[in-house]
């Protein structure tokens, strides 16, 4: 059985910045802006771990999805 994911202490203090950010946000354009932001990153996070397990199953040589689309996924 392997390890569960950890964050690195990096990735932990950006995670912390921003848990405060949004918790200091009143605005709600503020946000819906970061939500976005968020969401982009987690998407484009996906198509890129996808994009690594296919080549590492050997799927045949392909564009990564961040290259081949304004919104990092697939087509």
């Amino acid at each position: 059985m392997s390890e569960p994911l950890a964050l690195s202490l990096g990735q932990q203090f950006e995670l912390e910045r921003m848990n405060r950010a949004i918790e200091a946000t009143a605005d709600l354009q503020a946000l819906q802006g970061i939500a976005k932001q968020l969401l982009q990153a987690w998407h484009s996070q996906k198509a890129a771990t996808q994009w690594v397990m296919r080549q590492q199953l050997g799927a045949p040589n392909q564009v990564p999805p961040s290259l081949g689309s304004p919104w990092g996924q697939e087509a």
